[in-house]
């Protein structure tokens, strides 16, 4: 096991997990940025109301993503899986 294989395992998967939370989690950021000035310029302060668009927005990019997202995980999963001979030394 050489310690470069297992840093590129980590640093592959810290950047996989680094772009599905950003795809899942960024357009729940710009429609609560603009719900945000919409309360701030008819000064509602409704908690529901900057609540429940952001919830509807991160479950529709869940049900978009979701087949490429698990596609994403399951290969780098595979590619953990196959490289475990070499992790543990045996080739």
């Amino acid at each position: 096991m050489t310690p470069q294989l297992t840093l590129d395992i980590f640093a592959e998967a810290l950047w996989l997990v680094v772009l599905l939370v950003t795809l899942i989690i960024l357009p729940s950021l710009l429609v609560g940025l603009l719900i945000s000035m919409f309360q701030a310029a008819t000064q509602i302060n409704e908690q529901t109301l900057s609540f429940l668009p952001r919830l509807i927005i991160t479950l529709g990019m869940i049900m978009w993503a979701g087949p490429w997202i698990l596609t994403r995980l399951l290969d780098h999963f595979r590619m953990i899986f196959e490289a475990i001979p070499q992790l543990i030394g045996v080739v």
